[in-house]
């Protein structure tokens, strides 16, 4: 208990100090008075009296302070003493402080923006749901082959049944939807997830409810819908009346049984969901069909939460042997499919895995950049504990200890940089959505969604890396203004413009260290420059200017053969229309999110490996597909109006599948088996991009439309006229087929091709804004270098005037000091380049990471900013007046 009461007293003894200060006075000068009284009373003077009484008591100051320290911890006393006199000398010089907590906030911001978009896009994406360190994607994958797929959802189901170490599964399906609202009809993401999608989340409805178990089975026997916040504040004006009201989603009146929460957005990152509807109306937004009891139909996209306490490893193991149980029991649908566990920063069904590379790329950017700025502070603080000789002079003469100055001094950088602190998370706070701004212009109905999330852990790096600044720039300055000769404290330390003194030297080397990392930054940012230029102007394989357009006729309820009979008439009146030059139709184009068919085949004469399982992907087209992307073909004949469901059947392939599987040989006439039905290859085609500029060649065929007809197709128009004669042209066209129908709005494939790129095209806007701050940074430290390396050799300038250098000759010798220390740090720069750039190779398109043009162009960069930034001090020094230097 004592211990407790003295622990309790040193912390009140922080604490309205000038009072307890007053009352200790006051208690000493009463025992003084008393032992003065006591004196007189013996028969001394008044005068004697008291200075024996003062004698006898001892040394008031050496006693208060003796009792200052028993009353209150000295180190933390001294630290409040620090803080408070670290103010007054900010508030003094408002200049410094302001130049210098610009760059601290510059540094501590950029770095916790970006920490609250790794924690909010990667991460913690989904701000409502708890445990996300235990939720993993699970995907498909096949054995032998690159990338991955979904699962089927009856093998979805037997890994869900037969686990132990999961706690749920769940699926999540991105989709469109047609909203139908008074009349008119618009689009909006909706998410088709399992029946248990919102308990397992542990997201609980602010209105009405999730869904029943019994809603995730049947086939469309559930018509029933959560809406998000945003549709319930935007289309339904906060309607408190919103449950059991009913929407027609697809042309299917479903009920609205929930309100999910403002912060919840769904579980794919980069886009909002507006609805959510249960697995079991899968069909009615799948215009492929009916997939819940095809075991081959892999579509399914989902996520498991591990019960606690089980590691990723021990749960991959489980799904290993679950999906090879499965393998054994259906050998010709599930052979060689496996499963694999994704952390949340890895997805790769949605934006996470794309924005891995891009962020990574960019925390090691604005680290840089922090680096850059502590260098810059360091280096004000350099100059300026030159201007605190006279200051530090007199405190250690005066008894303070080295250890005492330096942590006076380092406390003052700790305030600096807490203050940038507040104004850093503020900036964060701030661009926190700024992610969204680099994204093209979505579809209507669609928003884009990539939040950052500014959590007590983002607070807490943060302040980590405040500390770390504050270390990192502080310190040295703070030992170098130390070490003070007292002896030769009268002495100026002014030398020449090439300085031998060891705080020039670690000026110049601070330099550097800026020089070079904004070497690296540039360098890294032309390589993203052209890599992303290049990837934009080289052709995907097709023509881009093609123009994607269309009607929704799965929502408007068609069945096949009605929307065959649409098709066909539409496509023939399109291709009439004035300014088009041909017309197709596609199930899937190219560079879309939807995906495209896949099934397992048999290629005629291929012996496959015994752990090989061939699986192709297709797309279904219709005739003048290939004139009209203007995709050329190799070999053979393109598909016509013949090739229907009365003519054998025919595939074209690509040169990747012709090489893969019939090397050396002719494949036109040979068969192809694609589930259970034999197809004759009649064209061979050139290989294009089909999802990415970034994919390796891959196997890929096509099929006729009209042998494989889905109800929902895409119109393929090659024509000059602008979007809105399109748009016109196609509402007037299919207006006169159906009244009812209204034309999907037109867009170029080019467009479709800068949403798939955008990760690249956000790491180049990213690297090119924060290395333009590094070098705004360098500049302003070469800046303060040279100034101040002016300033203190004005005698020496003055005298090089007097003696007869001109202008020209002063300016060339400030000059040359500038470019040498830029040089040197463009050296080392271009070392730590070459080392570091190649960790960029994934983001590269057909650029070398050590691309000459790259560097270069980095190089005259920095000399001009250089140039410039000496240029200042070297006019201001070629202008000083040789009588008035010497006078002084």
């Amino acid at each position: 208990m004592p211990r407790v009461r003295a622990w309790f007293c040193r912390l009140a003894g922080l604490f309205r100090k000038n009072r307890r200060d007053a009352e200790m006075a006051e208690e000493m000068q009463t025992h003084v008075d008393l032992l003065t009284e006591r004196n007189m009373a013996a028969g001394m003077s008044a005068e004697a009296a008291r200075n024996a009484a003062l004698r006898e008591f001892g040394g008031v100051e050496q006693i208060k302070e003796i009792a200052r320290e028993q009353r209150t911890w000295r180190w933390a006393d001294e630290f409040l003493q620090d803080i408070r006199f670290g103010a007054r000398m900010l508030l003094r010089t408002p200049g410094f402080s302001l130049l210098a907590i610009l760059c601290l906030t510059l540094g501590i911001g950029t770095n916790a923006a970006v920490l609250s978009w790794i924690e909010g896009i990667l991460f913690r994406p989904y701000p409502l749901v708890p445990h996300q360190d235990r939720m993993f994607a699970i995907i498909g994958t096949t054995r032998g082959v690159e990338g991955h797929n979904g699962l089927s959802y009856p093998d979805f189901l037997d890994f869900e049944k037969n686990s132990t170490l999961f706690e749920s599964f769940i699926v999540d399906k991105i989709t469109g939807t047609t909203l139908s609202v008074g009349d008119r009809a618009e689009r909006a993401s909706c998410g088709i997830v399992s029946a248990n999608y919102f308990d397992a989340l542990g997201v609980h409805p602010i209105l009405g409810r999730g869904f029943t178990r019994e809603e995730g089975i049947g086939r469309n026997a559930h018509p029933v819908t959560v809406i998000s916040y945003r549709t319930w504040r935007d289309r339904y004006n906060f309607d408190p009346n919103i449950i059991g009201r009913t929407q027609y989603l697809n042309g299917v009146q479903h009920t609205i049984v929930g309100v999910a929460p403002e912060r919840f957005h769904g579980t794919f990152v980069g886009y909002s969901f507006n609805f959510w509807v249960p697995v079991s109306m899968q069909e009615t937004f799948d215009p492929t069909g009916y997939k819940l009891e095809e075991r081959g139909a892999r579509w399914i996209e989902g996520y498991a939460f591990l019960k606690p306490g089980v590691s990723r490893q021990q749960a991959q193991s489980e799904l290993d042997s679950i999906a090879q149980r499965l393998e054994n029991d259906f050998p010709e649908i599930d052979r060689g499919h496996e499963v694999e566990l994704f952390p949340l920063w890895k997805t790769p069904f949605n934006g996470a895995g794309n924005m891995s590379p891009t962020l990574a790329i960019t925390m090691a950017v604005v680290f840089l950049v922090l680096l850059i700025a502590c260098a810059n502070v360091s280096n004000l603080l350099l100059a300026r504990s030159l201007l605190r000789r006279h200051e530090m002079t007199m405190r250690l003469a005066l008894g303070a200890g080295r250890r005492r100055l330096i942590k006076q001094l380092v406390t003052e950088g700790l305030l600096l940089s807490l203050i940038a602190a507040l104004g850093g998370i503020a900036v964060a706070y701030w661009c926190r959505n700024a992610l969204v701004l680099a994204f093209p212009e979505p579809t209507a109905g669609i928003v884009i969604d990539f939040p950052g999330q500014i959590d007590w852990r983002v607070l807490a790096v943060s302040t980590g890396i405040c500390i770390l600044a504050t270390v990192v720039f502080a310190l040295m300055p703070a030992i170098q203004a130390s070490h003070v000769d007292l002896s030769g404290a009268l002495k100026t330390d002014g030398g020449g413009v090439v300085s031998g003194t060891s705080r020039s030297r670690l000026r110049s080397a601070l330099v550097l260290v800026q020089v070079a990392l904004s070497f690296v930054l540039l360098a890294g940012t032309g390589l993203l420059l052209q890599s992303l230029s290049k990837m934009r102007n080289a052709s995907p394989g097709f023509a881009t200017d093609v123009v994607s357009t269309g009607a929704d006729l799965f929502s408007a309820g068609y069945k096949p053969d009605r929307a065959k009979t649409f098709v066909t008439l539409l496509l023939d009146r399109v291709r009439t229309i004035p300014g088009v030059e041909s017309a197709s139709v596609a199930r899937v184009m190219p560079f879309s999110y939807n995906v495209f068919s896949s099934a397992p085949i048999e290629v005629d004469g291929y012996q496959p490996a015994p752990t090989e399982r061939p699986e192709g992907d297709y797309i279904q087209i219709g005739d003048d597909y290939f004139a009209t992307l203007g995709i050329p073909l190799i070999s053979g004949r393109e598909f016509t109006r013949n090739d229907d469901e009365n003519s054998p059947l025919v595939a074209i392939i690509n040169e990747t599948m012709a090489a893969k599987y019939w090397p050396g040989k002719d494949p036109l006439g040979q068969r192809l088996k694609v589930r259970d039905s034999w197809m004759q290859i009649v064209g061979v085609a050139k290989t294009t991009n089909y999802r990415t500029k970034l994919e390796k060649p891959m196997p890929f065929f096509y099929v006729p439309m009209r042998q494989n007809f889905f109800v929902q197709n895409t119109f393929l128009i090659r024509t000059r006229e602008s979007l809105g004669a399109v748009m016109n042209a196609m509402a007037r066209e299919i207006h006169a087929l159906d009244p009812t129908l209204a034309p999907i709005a037109p867009s170029r494939l080019q467009e479709q091709i800068d949403r798939i790129s955008y990760a690249q095209r956000l790491a180049v806007t990213l690297v090119a804004l924060f290395g333009g701050m590094a070098l705004f940074l360098a500049a302003i430290g070469l800046y303060a270098v040279m100034s101040y390396s002016v300033s203190q050799s004005t005698r020496e300038l003055g005298m090089r005037i007097a003696l007869g250098a001109g202008a020209r000759d002063i300016l060339r010798l400030v000059l040359s000091r500038g470019l040498r220390l830029t040089l040197a740090g463009v050296a080392l720069g271009g070392i730590a380049a070459l080392l570091l750039t190649r960790l960029m190779g994934t983001m590269l398109y057909k650029v070398s990471p050590r691309d000459p043009v790259a560097f270069g162009l980095a190089l005259i960069i920095l000399i001009l900013v250089a140039l410039i930034a000496c240029f200042v001090p070297a006019r201001r020094a070629s202008r000083l007046d040789p009588a008035h230097v010497l006078r002084v």
